[in-house]
Parts: structure tokens; sequence; C-alpha cells
């Protein structure tokens, strides 16, 4: 009979552990750029033609399964487009901080699963 090589089995849980340590790391850096963002409102904000000539702002959004357009006074816009700004930089990591989450738990799952095996 063989004898057992159990290395190669402690080099994927030192991978792993690595791995997971580096996942916390990186969710740990995106939950405080969470915390830096700061007022936001989603939607997009657009220059409209009126009918009878001139321009106007208009924001338009959905919330909570309703669609919404608000007009926006010229002095408020700055305000508003860096709000949608900011709105959107919010989504972008809050999709990576849960894209992270979920390499997380994979990896939890294996180690866990692997383990049991041992």
């Amino acid at each position: 009979m063989l004898p057992l090589d159990f290395s190669s089995v402690s080099n994927h849980d030192t991978l792993m552990k690595k791995k997971m340590k580096m996942l916390e790391k990186e969710i740990s850096l995106i939950k405080e750029e969470v915390t830096k963002v700061g007022h936001m409102h989603p939607g997009t904000l657009s220059l409209q033609k009126r009918s009878h000539g001139g321009e106007y702002h208009q924001l338009s959004y959905s919330f909570d399964g309703k669609g919404h357009t608000h007009y926006v006074r010229s002095g408020d816009v700055d305000e508003v487009r860096e709000s949608v700004a900011n709105y959107r930089k919010f989504r972008e990591l809050t999709n990576c901080w849960i894209e992270l989450e979920i390499a997380f738990a994979k990896c939890r799952r294996e180690e866990t699963s692997g383990s049991s095996h041992r």
C-alpha cells in the first residue's frame, strides 16, 4: 500500500485561507468606500426641450416600482448631478461587495466540505 500524501490537501487549505483573507480585506475596503459616498439619488438627469422653445433639466428615476420625473431648477443641477453620480458609485460598490461575498461564501463552503472529507 502506498503512503498517503496530504501535502496537496494542506496546500489547498493554505491557498483557500489566503483567498478568504484577501476577500475579507477587499470587502472591508468596499465597506469603507460606501461610507464615504455622499448624498445620493437614483436616476438620470437630462436636458429637455420645451415645445415653445428653451430648455430645462429633468430628473427621471424609478423607485418602489414606480416611475418618477421631476423638474430641476438650474441652480440645483450641479447638486442633483453629483447625487446621481454618487448613487451610481454606491450601486457599483454594493454590486462588487455582493460579488465578493458570494466568492467568500463559496470558499467557506469548499473549506468546510473539504475538511469533512478528511
